[in-house]
């Protein structure tokens, strides 16, 4: 008897040496390669030029980022990604909320339609010209507008709310109905602050698509007040490699100058990001309705 307790107390000291060691390799994998391109982007232009890979910078220098920030309308493009983030997650989320409550109750009308096209969105679109086309005719092009109206709706955020507010005890709905409340305040003040983990959750995926955007600016927008914080940044690196082209005699240094500034805007965009976060990461945790009717 005590062989075998013996020898399971060796087996989980084993098992947990196991995991200790596979967390610790996947830790490094994923902080290593990040770690050097912070690094790499405070080297100077000679440190970059020798190449390998950068531990620690040889020749510490701010001068790509400097590079990046002596573009004044830098700052405009900040506040303009700042603000159609923003704006498109909370409406993002809102509109899904509605939609994925309406079609949460079984009783609606017309429901099963409305799923089956929602489905269909899941799999197909107008594609690129017809897109153009409408984004045309809706008077969205060169306006703020356009990164916030097409991204209104995702089927797939939809089916998530869906399924979520489904799992609201229908006591509380009732409860609320009693007392005198209100579709609207039903959907406001209890199923809203319940689905919260959900709804960071969509928030997030949302924010950082939203952040990261760049084939909208492309293809929609050409008045350079409206350019997001990536459409910038993609034209600071483009002048950068149209002046190392350019250089004679110095191409080496300019290059690498240029390696420098595009892992300098890597380290700018992927930051607010990983802000932002951890600050959201509590909402993950589910079990917020544990307890919250007694029947």
């Amino acid at each position: 008897m005590n062989r075998k307790v013996v020898k399971e107390d060796v087996d989980s000291r084993i098992f947990d040496a196991i995991n200790i060691i596979v967390l610790f390799l996947v830790t490094v994998v994923i902080v290593v390669p990040l770690w050097n391109v912070i690094i790499s982007s405070l080297s100077s232009g000679k440190a970059l030029a020798e190449g390998g890979f950068i531990f620690w910078s040889k020749e510490f220098s701010l001068e790509n980022y400097r590079s990046v920030f002596n573009d004044n309308t830098i700052w405009q493009s900040f506040l303009v990604s700042i603000s159609k983030t923003f704006a498109g997650v909370i409406t993002h989320v809102f509109f899904c909320a509605m939609i994925g409550y309406g079609l949460s109750k079984r009783y609606i009308k017309g429901r099963k339609l409305y799923v089956a096209m929602g489905v269909i969105t899941m799999f197909f679109s107008g594609g690129m010209i017809p897109t153009y086309l409408l984004i045309k005719s809706l008077g969205l092009l060169n306006s703020f507008w356009v990164y916030i109206i097409p991204a209104l709706f995702s089927y797939y955020d939809v089916v998530i709310l869906m399924n979520f507010f489904r799992n609201v005890p229908d006591s509380l709905e009732e409860s609320a109905k009693i007392d005198g409340a209100g579709d609207w305040r039903i959907f406001l003040k209890i199923f809203i602050p319940l689905s919260m983990p959900a709804m960071a959750t969509i928030a997030l995926f949302n924010g950082v698509g939203q952040w990261n955007d760049f084939m909208t600016t492309k293809l929609y927008i050409t008045n350079q007040a409206l350019y997001p914080l990536q459409m910038k940044l993609y034209e600071i690196i483009v002048q950068s490699q149209t002046q190392s082209m350019q250089n004679i005699g110095g191409s080496a240094v300019i290059e690498t100058t240029t390696k420098g500034v595009q892992l300098a805007t890597i380290v700018i965009t992927t930051l607010p990001i990983v802000v932002i976060y951890p600050l959201l990461q509590r909402y993950f945790i589910s079990g917020m309705m544990l307890g919250a009717v007694k029947e």
